[in-house]
């Protein structure tokens, strides 16, 4: 699937590239997928995702050969392990969690010296980023061994740690508290997520520096650009004049698609909107897959379902044409968020966003003035903000392009790279790294 992580880590190296650093990007469990260039594609895969499983299984398999090892690391194998599941339920993988945050007296020991071994062999970096706080059990022995500070990343990581089994979501946070000190500097997408790791890590207000996300702002320099050619018919509005409510991001409960579905069967009801149409598009694999079906029949049970377009896994470029094709722009997401790239690419695509009043959204929303706040959880008053941009096209029109303007001076990926630098200069002049 597409993973907003990996989205915003490689935005990040190539903006950092662009301003003349040499940053090298290693991929961990499987081979990234991404609608922008791979900033990766040259850098070995370490932690391959299979031998992580098997390791976390198997006794035997932690001292398998070290052929048998490397085939399990292949790219092709990877690949075709990626592209047939992607069965990452938090309820599942408490013990793997648990052990990979143990680092070096986990059960994946094996794959920490081999990604050791092999940074020590590439020039010693200033500065090391681990992509979320998940790879904190990678952090004291890379920042003891490369004789380099430490920064972790944060992206939302407290909803999949909250959603593991007792007893081992208590003995994640802890061992999380207690390996924070590895780190030198935390980075949060957003002032909301940087106060709540704050207090679930015990970390002093210094630690935890604020670095909003940023996209590539490439293909949005018009937003009122014609629909591509290329756009998949199923996206395409076609000569229809009709308005179009659409939501893109990752098809599945938690980022609250039957919401929307809801608020859009309601403003259908009510018939204030004229022939109101629902544009679905995003990342939709075989777990997602089950929850769109049910959402396909509650639209056909209203009538509604010719109404409404599903556009799975649509590439950048039919992203970006799907996003021009929309009147609103709302992922009512149910948990508290910690940023959101999707509102940046609506936004940028010159879309006014409505979206709950929780999480990073309320932040987002104040810093680029681009949308409505609703109450969160509550589909009738979703429904009634994009109702009532609907029905008052010129405020619409003025929130989109206040919207656009901010995204495109200080959400862009270049401004995200620049604020990055700032953390790393502070990090040098304050020498906060050990030494040995």
């Amino acid at each position: 699937m597409y993973c907003g992580n990996c989205l915003r880590d490689n935005a990040l190296v190539e903006a950092l590239r662009h301003l003349n650093h040499e940053v090298l990007m290693v991929p961990l469990y499987l081979p990234l997928t991404l609608d922008e260039p791979d900033q990766s594609s040259s850098t070995p895969i370490f932690f391959s995702g299979i031998n992580v499983y098997l390791e976390q299984k198997s006794a035997w398999f932690r001292h398998a050969p070290n052929w048998l090892h490397r085939f399990m690391a292949s790219r092709p194998l990877l690949k075709l392990a990626a592209d047939r599941a992607a069965k990452t339920r938090s309820s599942e993988l408490g013990d793997l969690t648990l052990s990979m945050l143990r680092g070096e007296e986990g059960n994946q020991a094996r794959e920490l010296e081999e990604l050791l071994g092999w940074l020590k062999a590439q020039p010693r970096p200033d500065v090391v980023f681990l992509s979320n706080l998940l790879l904190l059990g990678l952090a004291r022995r890379i920042r003891t061994e490369l004789r380099a500070p430490v920064v972790c990343m944060l992206q939302g990581e407290d909803y999949f740690l909250n959603g593991l089994p007792e007893p081992q979501r208590s003995s994640c946070w802890e061992l999380l508290a207690q390996r924070s000190a590895d780190v030198d500097q935390f980075v949060s997408p957003s002032q909301y997520f940087a106060d709540l790791m704050r207090e679930r890590l015990g970390l002093p207000p210094d630690r935890v520096q604020v670095v909003h996300n940023g996209i590539n702002l490439e293909g949005y320099d018009s937003a009122s650009a014609p629909l591509s050619d290329g756009l998949p018919a199923d996206v395409s509005p076609g000569a229809s004049t009709a308005p179009v409510l659409g939501y893109f991001a990752r098809m599945c409960p938690e980022k609250g698609l039957d919401l929307l579905v809801e608020a859009f069967i309601q403003l259908r009801q009510r018939g204030r909107v004229g022939e109101l149409k629902l544009y679905v598009g995003g990342s939709c694999g075989p777990v997602e897959k089950p929850f769109v079906d049910s959402l396909r029949r509650r639209l056909e049970t209203s009538g509604l379902l010719a109404e409404t377009q599903f556009s799975p896994n649509l590439d950048r470029h039919s992203k970006q044409a799907f996003l021009r094709s929309l009147s609103v722009f709302s992922v009512p997401a149910v948990y508290g968020e910690a940023f959101g790239l999707y509102l940046l690419e609506a936004l940028a695509a010159g879309v006014p966003v409505v979206q709950p009043r929780s999480g990073a959204f309320t932040e987002l929303i104040e810093s680029t003035g681009g949308g409505l706040l609703c109450a969160p959880g509550d589909p009738q008053s979703l429904a009634q903000g994009i109702e009532g941009l609907l029905l008052d096209p010129q405020r619409a029109r003025q929130l989109a392009q206040t919207g656009r303007r901010n995204v495109i001076e200080r959400f862009s990926a270049a401004a995200m790279a620049r604020r990055v630098i700032r953390v790393m200069e502070m990090l040098r002049s304050s020498n906060s790294c050990v030494t040995v």
